[in-house]
């Protein structure tokens, strides 16, 4: 069967995550902020948020560890957005591309789901021409979870083989390929075009 679909990854696919970004606006000494990043906020803490636990809950838990960082801890939750650095370069061309090639353009996002509302409202120029998008937070499964990828699939309503699924993480890739999709390890824009022309999406 012909590759028709795309599946998205959002973070680090088509959009820049960088919490340290914000951080370093927040805590001007080097050494502190490598120890606040690798001690506090850590990327284990986070993937609860993504995994569906409420940032209220998780802040709650990490100020009463750490309670001389509480301002710092909920600028996590305040301040979200900012660490999302606008669209990896090429990116929108590409989704524009394939939107107005009419190719069925879905996503799988690792992502918390109150986090994602506002994100989703402020980047509607890009996430309305997307068919569907699974939310782990919301779902409450993870990549790379079979489960997800299952869900996904079925409320797409598409033949796994009849997609390819973009993600910059390999394991992510792996479970979509194990799924029955075509993987694509993304590094940039430029690449990713080039496979997409080759399936001729493009």
């Amino acid at each position: 069967m012909a590759v028709e679909a795309v599946v998205f990854d959002v973070g680090n696919v088509l959009y820049r995550w960088e919490p340290r970004s914000l951080y370093e606006r927040l805590i001007p000494d080097g050494q502190a902020l490598d120890a606040f990043m690798d001690e506090v906020v850590t990327m284990e803490w986070h993937l609860q948020h993504d995994a569906g636990r409420p940032f209220a809950e998780t802040s709650a838990e990490l100020i009463a560890e750490h309670p001389q960082h509480r301002d710092l801890i909920l600028a996590w939750g305040d301040r979200f957005g900012e660490s999302i650095l606008g669209m990896v370069e090429g990116m929108q061309s590409v989704v524009e591309a394939l939107d107005a090639r009419r190719v069925p353009l879905f996503a799988i996002t690792n992502f918390s789901g109150e986090f994602w509302k506002p994100f989703r409202v402020a980047e509607a120029h890009i996430f309305d021409r997307f068919r569907d998008i699974v939310v782990s937070g919301d779902e409450k499964l993870v990549k790379p979870d079979p489960a997800i990828y299952d869900l996904a699939i079925a409320r797409f309503g598409i033949a796994p083989e009849s997609a390819i699924f973009v993600d910059d993480r390999e394991d992510n890739v792996e479970a979509a390929r194990n799924a029955g999709m075509t993987g694509h390890h993304f590094a940039n824009a430029e690449t990713l075009k080039a496979e997409l022309t080759r399936l001729g999406l493009l």
